[in-house]
């Protein structure tokens, strides 16, 4: 037993996430990671209370954080907090603190044992997306017919995605969006009512996209881009299925379409972890290389990689 709880400690001594335990009754830690030190300079041995916790947090976040862990930990729940953890040298790292609350047989809180992981780099992608968001209202990142994210604005959000999606190694989603038959759309019912159409469209579809990280561009002409960062392509098959019956309640009529009396649309989807190699062009006409396939199976379907 002792050499198996030797292995375990060199185990979670070895990962990049920080293990720690509290006694409830004491509130004292029983054991942190000294990985710590590493990450915000103060040594294992300096953590001796949740007290010490509790002051190292930044005074903007510590009350709410350590009031919602207390209240959480007291009823038993299981939860995780985000926020600044300040270092040794008096600046500070975006902490995420997930905490697992043990019971004894009685049913009573014993302890606290988590993992805290160093986030600091997925806020500071969060914050470029916010200021690219600002910049999509400000600047000329939005397509002036449809009102959506233009070509420019996709090209910079997939790139940004692209490489948060390979450092942290998590999928990354994209569907191309094409409209059946938009050509004899416009012939039959005229450009403005074609506009029309697309701004219709590119709403339903905007409205699709439903997380903070999700995004919705126009990619030209007829075609649309998602971006689904943290998805797989199951996940986003149906992302995907939602797009096409937001389309189908839009109800848009199209005499001139070989597959159906309402406006359709045909979608490529597909999902990668990027490694090292790979290219993001590449990436992206696969996905179109989908969408072609929708189409050869007679449009108003979805087709992924097989």
């Amino acid at each position: 037993m002792e050499a198996d709880s030797a292995v375990y400690k060199t185990l979670l001594e070895s990962t990049r996430a920080i293990p720690w335990k509290i006694d409830w009754k004491t509130m004292q830690f029983s054991y942190i990671g000294p990985q710590i030190e590493s990450v915000l300079g103060w040594s294992a041995d300096s953590w001796i209370s949740a007290q010490d916790w509790a002051e190292r947090i930044h005074e903007e976040d510590r009350e709410n954080v350590v009031n919602f862990c207390i209240s959480q930990s007291r009823d038993g729940i299981d939860h995780e907090a985000d926020y600044r953890a300040l270092t040794s040298d008096g600046g500070y790292v975006w902490i995420r603190d997930v905490v697992h609350v043990v019971r004894n047989e009685q049913g009573e809180v014993e302890a606290l044992i988590g993992f805290m992981f160093d986030i600091s780099e997925r806020k500071k992608t969060e914050a470029r997306l916010i200021d690219m968001q600002r910049e999509l209202e400000a600047l000329s990142f939005k397509d002036g017919l449809t009102g959506v994210a233009n070509r420019r604005m996709f090209d910079s959000v997939m790139e940004l995605e692209w490489e948060n999606a390979r450092r942290n190694k998590r999928p990354l989603a994209l569907i191309m969006v094409d409209i059946d038959y938009f050509k004899q759309y416009n012939d039959c019912y005229g450009h403005i009512q074609g506009d029309h159409c697309l701004q219709r469209v590119a709403k339903a579809l905007a409205s699709a996209a439903t997380r903070s990280r999700d995004f919705c561009a126009r990619f030209g002409g007829e075609e649309f881009m998602l971006v689904l960062p943290e998805t797989d392509e199951g996940s986003a098959a149906k992302v995907a299925e939602r797009c096409r019956s937001l389309i189908f309640k839009e109800q848009i009529a199209h005499a001139q379409s070989q597959v159906s009396q309402i406006l359709t649309i045909s979608m490529g989807v597909g999902a990668i972890i990027p490694a090292a190699g790979d290219d993001i062009s590449s990436f992206i006409d696969g996905v179109d290389r989908c969408l072609y396939r929708a189409k050869l199976r007679g449009r108003n379907c979805i087709a992924s990689e097989d």
